[in-house]
């Protein structure tokens, strides 16, 4: 009877855990199509002259969007620490599916004029409003959701389903680019995309709206929500938010570095073909994505600090070598290596930074505590990193790039070795703990009394 119990219990986490990471691959899928097919529909929104200018203007806009992030991590997560992580999630897909569905149905700028790219600028608005808020509620609710013990495991599947929404959307573009010929993607074709992500969302809405609320939002919710999802309660965990933005800033350079970034400086300083690159690129994420959940295990296993800080030491030491060698690699077994090299030592950071996040926090105001420093941080350093590389490189001293992330990683590290063991202080523990005593009190009183 117990062991049926179990599996009931095992059953329902797991649907659950997949319910909310579904979405997340949804959200980034949405979120890459955009700068994967930027090449195809820029034309279409700004006026006909030169293709840079008009690819430039895509990609401002693109950044406006990764600007919003910090205010959807603000929004939303202050939402979901009042009205719960299931409505967070809920809203949060329903926005992106909106941003997208403009996106697919906008008329061109030879069309509607002006009014063409106002309307790209504000469904990008959407995208990153909604991209900020998934983050932080997602990681809350899969760490929350996640049995005792587990916890680890399940919550890496964020970042298992970030990296698959990225591939689901190179895979899209490398079947339409077989299928249709470069005028009809540039025509119409680009616009697909955009349509298979909002029926995704759409899809993931429904899931969405059958989860279960978590456990530790239900047991807060049956008391006073006056300050749940305030800054003013934030400020209260001083230590928390700043130990978030310390582990988040070289992670989130790292990991930027080694994904986004990496694609480019292949091509443009290591030489290798465009089409190889994309494959390299596909291979290593594709083991990386498999990382994942087996570091996962393993900090559930040894602690999440000492994955923090094999990532820190590891990432200071070897980011410099990596890409200096890297700059040498003509074969592209060689470069695969590398690159895979690098996501390993990423490994460490990615793969528990949610769950590490979400144990230093108490529930009334844990999605804003995840969410809110992690997307400032990510704003300034994730998202600039490409840019700084590239900076670089434009004045001739690309190598200083490398030991910029090196130095970054090196501060967090520092971060990493002060903290304590957030598994052996979770707070998502303690405040179950503390439940489960109240329970045990009350029902001892009630048979105390005849009850």
């Amino acid at each position: 009877m117990a062991q049926s119990s179990d599996r009931a219990k095992t059953r329902r986490i797991t649907s659950n855990i997949f319910k909310g990471s579904i979405g997340n691959l949804i959200e980034w899928y949405d979120w890459y199509v955009y700068a994967a097919f930027a090449v195809y529909f820029s034309s279409q929104f700004f006026p006909s002259g030169d293709p840079t200018s008009q690819l430039l203007n895509t990609a401002a806009v693109f950044a406006v969007g990764f600007l919003m992030r910090p205010i959807g991590s603000l929004l939303l997560g202050r939402y979901a620490d009042r009205h719960g992580r299931r409505a967070a999630l809920t809203l949060s897909i329903t926005i992106m599916a909106s941003g997208s569905l403009v996106i697919a149905l906008t008329p061109n700028y030879d069309t509607i004029g002006v009014f063409a790219p106002i309307i790209l600028v504000l469904a990008r608005l959407l995208q990153g409003l909604s991209l900020g808020g998934e983050y932080g509620t997602s990681a809350t609710y899969l760490s929350e959701m996640a049995d005792s013990g587990r916890r680890g495991f399940y919550s890496s599947f964020q970042y298992v389903t970030l990296i698959s929404g990225q591939l689901l959307a190179l895979g899209v573009q490398i079947i339409l680019q077989q299928v249709l010929s470069d005028g009809d993607m540039r025509a119409w074709g680009w616009r697909i995309p955009f349509v298979i992500g909002a029926l995704g969302a759409l899809a993931v809405l429904w899931l969405r709206r059958s989860m279960d609320e978590s456990e530790q939002y239900a047991n807060m919710a049956k008391k006073s929500k006056s300050n749940a999802g305030t800054l003013k309660e934030l400020m209260k965990h001083p230590k928390a938010v700043l130990a978030v933005v310390g582990l988040t800033l070289g992670g989130t350079i790292a990991f930027n570095t080694y994904t986004t970034y990496m694609q480019k400086f292949m091509v443009n300083t290591v030489g290798l073909p465009n089409g190889v690159v994309t494959w390299i690129n596909f291979l290593a994420l594709l083991v990386f994505i498999v990382l994942q959940p087996l570091a996962g295990m393993l900090s559930d296993r040894i602690g999440r600090r000492p994955l923090l800080i094999a990532f820190g030491v590891l990432g200071t030491l070897f980011t410099v070598p990596l890409f200096f060698l890297l700059e040498q690699a003509n074969s592209p077994y060689v470069a695969f290596l590398l690159m895979l090299t690098g996501l390993i030592i990423v490994t460490g950071y990615t793969s528990i930074n949610a769950i590490v996040k979400a144990e230093m926090f108490p529930t009334e105001i844990r999605a804003l505590g995840v969410g809110f420093p992690y997307g400032v941080t990510v704003a300034i350093f994730g998202g600039t990193a490409e840019f700084i590389a590239l900076w670089f490189k434009s004045i001739g001293v690309e190598s200083l790039f490398y030991f910029y992330v090196a130095g970054c990683i090196a501060l967090s590290l520092i971060v990493y070795w002060r903290m304590g063991e957030s598994s052996k202080t979770s707070l998502i523990e303690a405040e179950l703990q503390e439940s489960a005593d109240t329970s045990e009190s009350t029902s001892a009183s009630r048979a105390a009394n005849g009850q």
